[in-house]
């Protein structure tokens, strides 16, 4: 089987995959070997593989995996399953490629809207933001680490985005960008390029120019908390929490229908343990309205409770 189409072999590599992937759309190939069709729905999803790389496609063996054949209601072979978001949003039943490619098209291109959208959100999302592998604090590859230190030397201000930490970023920015490899840096939403790039720039005298330089992280933090009315502090963003606590308050500021700014503490670590000293607020998630803390979760669900939180996140009232 190529590459392109991942062989699963149990129920955990599976539930594995569709985490990396939960954002891009996934086919899931049940199969059996003895199938009379076999060889020829698999040449017909190795093809559909190499047309739609934005599209992760799945082979297993129906019959090995019973557990996931009787969770996804698999009575017959082949059969291809479309997930998006861990949700089935459906299904060819038997050997139909007509069916099954019209299917992939218009699915996959909705994916990959969706996708982009995601991927130019977060390229915009800082003036000068580097995809790496790890963090400035703790870089996952040689290359990372050369273009965390040419930024340090030379105190340059950027945020940055683990792409160990998620497969459809990490595979869908290499298509979105053009560019096969990381790190990544943007400046201002452009692509600015790799390691061999920024070294260039750097020894240039031009890296100087085009990204920004540090600010003292006290002022920095003050420019944090006033870039909109509203800003919440916390792990992920209003898209995807990755915490409990955030996932509570993101769920409690929507309802209320009042815009608000958010800030993935997870992604800077600077600013991550300096705010606690900076608001003498020792947890995560942390909500401000005109600059002035208003507190954590429990706070906001006290406000809530009272009536108090749309007044307040309206900046009528002081918490």
């Amino acid at each position: 089987m190529a590459a392109a189409v991942v062989e699963v072999q149990s129920a955990k590599q599976l539930g594995e995959l569709l985490e990396r992937a939960k954002r891009s759309l996934v086919v899931i190939y049940f199969c059996a070997s003895w199938s009379p069709q076999y060889t020829q729905m698999n040449e017909v999803t190795i093809e559909l593989a190499k047309e739609h790389p934005q599209v992760t496609f799945v082979k297993l063996e129906a019959e090995a995996l019973p557990e996931v054949s009787e969770k996804y209601e698999i009575s017959s072979v082949p059969t291809f399953l479309f997930i998006k978001n861990h949700e089935k949003i459906d299904r060819v039943d038997g050997a139909h490629a007509p069916d099954l490619t019209k299917k992939v098209q218009r699915y996959g291109e909705t994916a990959k809207q969706d996708l982009n959208d995601h991927l130019r959100k977060l390229i915009n999302s800082a003036p000068c933001i580097l995809f790496m592998k790890g963090t400035p604090q703790d870089p996952r590859c040689g290359f990372s680490r050369q273009i965390v230190g040419i930024f340090s030397e030379r105190n340059i201000r950027y945020s940055s985005f683990d792409i160990l930490s998620d497969e459809d970023v990490r595979q869908g920015l290499k298509i979105y960008s053009n560019w096969p490899t990381y790190p990544q840096l943007y400046v201002n939403g452009e692509l600015v390029g790799g390691l061999d790039i920024v070294k260039e720039l750097a020894e240039s005298g031009e890296l100087d120019k085009i990204c920004p330089k540090e600010m003292g992280l006290e002022h920095r933090l003050k420019v944090l908390i006033n870039k909109a009315r509203v800003v919440l502090f916390m792990k992920g963003s209003k898209e995807m929490a990755k915490c409990g606590f955030s996932r509570a308050i993101v769920g409690i500021m929507n309802e209320t229908g009042i815009d608000y700014e958010t800030f993935d503490i997870l992604g800077d670590e600077q600013v991550r343990h300096g705010l606690k000293t900076y608001s003498n607020w020792p947890t995560y998630p942390q909500l401000y309205v005109k600059g002035e803390l208003i507190g954590g979760l429990d706070i906001v669900k006290e406000l809530k409770e009272s009536g108090d939180l749309l007044s307040v996140l309206k900046g009528e009232t002081n918490s």
